[in-house]
This record gives structure tokens, C-alpha cells and sequence, in this order.
């Protein structure tokens, strides 16, 4: 007999780890490997709570190892309370028109829980034309008119070179000083980092937000942004 992935990794789980049967509430003794298939086959609902531990366990790991990666910003990147209790990192590309359809949950948050810090990390996958908008927004961050830029760039649609140049002006940028910043090895070095650590985490696409101990890919209403903030305070 073959097991489909799933059940072999919940099968593994369920063998090694008594704290992981306890955490989704199952009132059993640690089964004995032999006990395990049948317990599995007596019991199929729990597979789908223990593969969620474990996916919860093994992403908590993951935001550990790249924790100042994440939760440290680019200076100049951050809205709402740069004190804040919780911080929501969020990755995005200009190019991503589901970033720009999370910018009003994002503003929605800030105004309904002034708690929240948000982190904003440049994560450009989609186009050429993403990697030199993040450029800019690294520049538009080191001259403090990060949010500015990034409203004005998300509010022109496609990041072409005019929608850029129009932000930038918008955002009021000294262009001679953005340029040497665009062109900068640090910025380039800044947008690495960013792609290396997404990589880690097991992003794939944008938006992806880190918050808590917990990766959420693609874009959210503003009831479970709250959930998982919630969740990451409760958690401290």
C-alpha cells in the first residue's frame, strides 16, 4: 500500500509527536507504530488539523531563522505605528494588481487597530519593470517619502517608466539624489535580500504578509488581517 503524501506525513506526525495530538485536542496515547494506520483509518478528520499543525510548526521555524530578515525594515518602510505591539509584513510588486486592491485592508487596519506596525518589503517577480519601480520606492524610503511613492506608483496601475517618473514626482523626490540611490549596490543588495528571504519562506507570489508565526499568500479581506493579528498579540 502506497500513502498519498498527505497521509504520510500526518502518519509521521501523529507517531513522533504526542504534543501534536494533544494541541488538536485528541485524547489518545502516544500510538505505537504499528497502531498508527489503524488509528488513521478509525480517525481520517484529523489529518487535515495535523498537517496544519505541523505546516504551523515548520513555518514557525522558517520566520525564526529569517526573523531580522522580515521583521526589521528597510528604514523609512513602515506605516501605521511604527511602535506598534504587532507587526504585518507585507511583500509586494507594483506590477501585482492584487497588491493594490490590499492597499485600502491595509489602511483599514492601521485606522481600526493603531497596535499594528506594517513592514513593507519590496518583491519584485512579475516584470523588469518591477524590479526598477522597487528601485525607486527604495529611494523614495532613504529620502522619507516612502508611502507617497508607493500610493502614487499602485494608483497609476502598470509600473511603466512614465507611471514611475510621475510618482516620483508626485511624492516631491530629488531626482538627481534617487537616481544615485536606484543605481546604488545597496539598493540592488536590499532587493536580493528581500527575494532570498521570500524564497525561504515559501513565498511565490505577491501579496504574501508575515505576521506572527504565520505566512499568508494572495490578498486578504480585512476581517482575517484582524484574525491574524489578533492571533500573533495573543500569542505575545
Amino acid at each position: 500500500m502506497t500513502l498519498r503524501p498527505v497521509a504520510l506525513a500526518a502518519l509521521l506526525l501523529l507517531a513522533g509527536v504526542l504534543g501534536g495530538l494533544a494541541a488538536i485536542g485528541i485524547q489518545a496515547l502516544r500510538p505505537a507504530p504499528g497502531d498508527v494506520r489503524a488509528y488513521l483509518l478509525a480517525h481520517p478528520e484529523v489529518l487535515p488539523e495535523a498537517m496544519a499543525k505541523l505546516q504551523e510548526r515548520e513555518t514557525g521555524k522558517l520566520i525564526a531563522q529569517h526573523r531580522d530578515a522580515v521583521f526589521t525594515p528597510y528604514p523609512g518602510m513602515v506605516g501605521g505605528n511604527p511602535a506598534g505591539d504587532v507587526t504585518v509584513v507585507t511583500y509586494m510588486d507594483y506590477a501585482c494588481g492584487y497588491c493594490r486592491q490590499s492597499l485600502p485592508e491595509i489602511a483599514a487596519l492601521t485606522a481600526s487597530d493603531k497596535g499594528v506596525r506594517i513592514v513593507y518589503r519590496e518583491l519584485p517577480i512579475l516584470s523588469p519593470s518591477s524590479r526598477t519601480a522597487a528601485a525607486w520606492a527604495i529611494a523614495a524610503a532613504e529620502q522619507g517619502k516612502y508611502l507617497p511613492f508607493h500610493t502614487a506608483l499602485f494608483a497609476a496601475g502598470r509600473p511603466t517608466d512614465a507611471a514611475i517618473a510621475a510618482a516620483a514626482a508626485k511624492a516631491g523626490l530629488d531626482l538627481p539624489r534617487a537616481r544615485r540611490i536606484v543605481a546604488a549596490p545597496a539598493t540592488a543588495a536590499e532587493l536580493e535580500k528581500n527575494l532570498r528571504t521570500a524564497g525561504g519562506l515559501g513565498v511565490t507570489g505577491t501579496p504574501a504578509w508575515v505576521i506572527g508565526d504565520r505566512v499568508i499568500s494572495g490578498a486578504i479581506a480585512q476581517d482575517r488581517l484582524v484574525e491574524a493579528v489578533g492571533a500573533a498579540r495573543a500569542a505575545g
